[in-house]
């Protein structure tokens, strides 16, 4: 209730405007006594000139909330002053949507702010759909990581822009909000994770969770409100800790930190029990000091009190996390065998730790005044590119297309934790050793070159931990790596096909696949796992398979591409079921029993999988040849009647055909629909996934890909 009450008073205060030509707006009374308690010097008369221009070119604009337009960008810039952000982000954030949904131009806005404002409005401003078409998301996202790239805040007025449109998702139709709420949690929710704005983090984490879990959201709630109906054990904990730390002298602030939905239900998942959570799992201890000593003072009195659990032991002070966190992490049972969390940091890492890149205020600023940077042993070097970001920027260079890029985005994403690797390059001009966070599971191949980048051909060797280890050894947390190349001068001999096998980065995926390509080296034989002898299976695959005639067969008045295998024009094609490719995806054929070649997507996991065994690839293009393809689309939508009829008139009215068709049991409201599909020309298949889209319950259609079984 306290936000909608917020949002009208802002609504009230936006119509009533300014009491005086100099004075402050009164919507931006609030923003501004927030702005202060960080920065008390602070100029605001930029604030109320970017206001009296927000305001003025939003007028008349509706929220589908029904609240005044500009009632959002006042939102925004709240939830980044609380944050501490300086003054030229609060002024981007209120001219955020200028650009994108009035009339204001990027040369106004310049010439009124300057080029520093101008370029964050830019960041933030959507690519129109009726220049990019389907792909117009995806590439508003790398246009927004490229501005990150040169600018973190950026994607810190995004997130924060994002936050505010998922409080008032509920005014939007249901397969909205999940289309939506998918987004957050494939990208955005990683990315703050990364930047490290857990504030804002937490949030989108709950929101996005109420929307694409309803269910178990609501049984999560339920459990914590149950939970705050008792006496918190943790509070009469916390006392003691209290009196424990103001006997040996420790001057600390002691809260209880409540754990919010979606980490009370991982630990749900995580404990096996799905109800057998204890009285202190519903929150932990956060122990506040005022130097980096009192904090190891702390844990000495704690582990000295409490029984320690050493295997929750984390030093994330002399270690800290790649996203600038910094805190100790420890759990301690007392005397009736209640465990409960720690947290223990400065009020410097809190405050980091809340708002991550927005603590570093302006980051060019930082970059070029050191001594008053918050930059700490370990972390960025510079302050305005963290390293995962500029691997990032990498390899989206290499990504050949809008659905590549979003593909391997969110794959790279996706990987729920890091590892910090220090790596080293041997010799005078190699990379001197230095903390390389990875994503689990991540072998020295990605260290080569998440380090080297496209240098990492040169790789031949490594040393882990002061032993000799093959290049494709999968690296745990705080491992030292040594990387070995070949001499400078020579021809390098490149990377193995196998590698593919055992790299987990997009940025040395796209770097070995474009090596092999480029040089024409085998990337191993695709064919089909052969099944054993008198096994019928691969023949009666072999028949579903869909089939294009060999080059020299084309079909009388046909228009369509067909893939074609140079050096062997008589041989079939058969485009593999697993990733369905069409025209003009990037494609690896295999040689097949029979003399046949099967087809993938160079994205489809069974690549991976035929190269690193050692299987030969053959290179494919697309001809004009045959009419026609075939395609595999999975659509995820809320179940209601007659969604498999209105989907598949949608398809026919598209002028495709139904090869085969699967509905998964509903699950939480929610269908998924599997459709094998004929098109007669594959350049149709952008507007058959946007029509079928535009079905009423459909939140999102996807090329479906089929992960191979394990050998």
């Amino acid at each position: 209730m306290s936000a909608v009450r917020s949002l009208r008073k802002l609504s009230r205060a936006a119509l009533l405007g300014a009491t005086s030509r100099n004075a402050l707006p009164d919507a931006l009374e609030h923003v501004a006594k927030v702005h202060r308690a960080h920065h008390p010097r602070a100029d605001l008369r930029p604030l109320r000139r970017a206001y009296v221009l927000a305001e003025s070119s939003h007028r008349g604009q509706m929220r589908k909330s029904g609240e005044p337009y500009i009632t959002h960008p006042l939102a925004v810039t709240l939830l980044l002053a609380q944050l501490g952000a300086e003054t030229t982000t609060l002024t981007a954030s209120l001219l955020h949507d200028t650009v994108e949904d009035t009339e204001v131009t990027l040369e106004q806005v310049r010439a009124e702010f300057g080029d520093e404002v101008c370029y964050l409005v830019d960041g933030v401003t959507k690519l129109e759909k009726v220049d990019y078409g389907a792909a117009a998301e995806s590439e508003t996202f790398r246009k927004m990581l490229l501005a990150t790239g040169n600018d973190v805040r950026v994607m810190s007025i995004k997130l924060a822009d994002r936050l505010h449109n998922m409080r008032t998702l509920g005014v939007m139709r249901p397969e909205k909000q999940a289309r939506i709420a998918k987004v957050t949690a494939d990208v955005l929710i990683p990315l703050a994770e990364r930047l490290g704005v857990q504030a804002l983090k937490r949030e989108l984490e709950d929101l996005a969770f109420a929307v694409l879990q309803p269910e178990e959201h609501t049984r999560t709630r339920e459990l914590i409100r149950e939970h705050t109906a008792d006496p918190d054990p943790l509070t009469g904990i916390a006392s003691r800790v209290r009196r424990m730390l103001r006997e040996a002298g420790i001057g600390a602030q002691v809260l209880i930190r409540p754990r919010h939905a979606l980490s009370v239900h991982r630990l749900r998942l995580k404990r096996g029990d799905r109800e057998g959570l204890g009285p202190c799992d519903f929150g932990r201890l956060l122990i506040l000091v005022q130097e980096d000593a009192d904090c190891y003072a702390v844990l000495g009195e704690l582990h000295t009190c409490f029984a320690p659990l050493v295997s929750e032991f984390k030093d994330f002070i002399a270690v800290p996390k790649f996203n600038l966190y910094q805190s100790l992490h420890t759990a301690v049972a007392d005397e009736d065998g209640q465990v409960v969390e720690v947290l223990v940091r400065t009020r410097r890492m809190h405050r980091v730790a809340e708002a991550g890149v927005i603590a570093l205020g302006d980051p060019h600023a930082a970059a070029t005044r050191p001594e008053e940077s918050t930059e700490q042993p370990g972390e960025r070097r510079d302050p305005t590119r963290p390293g995962w970001l500029s691997r990032l920027l990498e390899w989206q260079s290499h990504a050949p297309d809008a659905d590549t890029f979003w593909t391997e985005l969110r794959d790279e994403l996706a990987q729920d934790r890091e590892i910090t690797v220090y790596c080293a390059v041997p010799g005078p001009d190699s990379p001197a050793g230095e903390a390389l966070p990875l994503p689990a599971g991540a072998t020295c191949v990605d260290a080569a070159y998440a380090l080297l980048g496209q240098a990492g051909h040169r790789c031949i060797g490594a040393r882990l931990n002061g032993r000799l280890a093959a290049l494709t050894t999968p690296l745990r947390d705080g491992d030292g790596l040594q990387l070995f190349l070949e001499a400078q001068g020579t021809e390098p001999s490149g990377p193995s096909p196998e590698w593919l096998g055992h790299v987990r980065t997009p940025a040395a995926r796209l770097a070995i696949r474009q090596w092999l390509a480029a040089s024409g080296t085998s990337a191993g034989d695709d064919r089909e796992r052969e099944p054993e002898a008198g096994a019928p299976e691969a023949d009666d695959r072999a028949r579903r398979e869909p089939v294009a005639p060999a080059a020299g067969e084309q079909a009388a008045g046909a228009t369509e591409s067909t893939p074609v295998v140079p050096g062997r024009p008589d041989a079939p094609v058969r485009l593999a079921r697993c990733c369905t490719p069409v025209p003009p995806d990037a494609v690896t054929g295999f040689a097949v029993r029979g003399g046949a070649v099967t087809v993938h997507r160079d994205t489809c996991h069974a690549v991976t999988r035929m190269t690193s065994a050692g299987r030969t690839a053959l290179p494919v293009r697309w001809e004009r040849g045959t009419a026609g393809c075939r395609v595999t689309l999975r659509a995820e939508a809320f179940g209601r009647p007659r969604l498999l009829a209105d989907l598949t008139e949608t398809i026919a009215a598209e002028g495709a055909a139904v090869v085969a068709a699967d509905v998964e049991p509903p699950r939480e409201q929610r269908v998924r629909h599997t459709y094998t599909l004929h098109l007669p020309d594959a350049s149709g298949l952008p507007a058959l996934m946007r029509a079928m889209r535009q079905v009423p319950g459909v939140y999102d259609v996807t090329r479906a890909v089929h992960r191979a079984a394990a050998n």
